[in-house]
């Protein structure tokens, strides 16, 4: 499974960082979060979709 954050949709309100804080970080600046890695760990698969749901931009995808 992969995930990724589209840069263009989302607005820094940060709930898939507190979803899944180990696959996102945010910019100190204003928010913004990005992938870790693309890829993610088996046991992290479920907060991917959590975090994906949760976006209300619809920023977050998960393949």
């Amino acid at each position: 499974m992969k995930v990724e954050v589209d840069p263009r949709r989302c607005q820094g309100h940060t709930l898939c960082a507190m979803a899944a804080p180990a696959l996102f970080e945010l910019s100190e600046i204003d928010g913004h979060a990005t992938a870790v890695d693309s890829e993610v760990p088996p046991h992290l698969t479920d907060s991917a979709r959590e975090a994906h749901r949760s976006c209300p931009e619809q920023a977050i995808s998960v393949l």
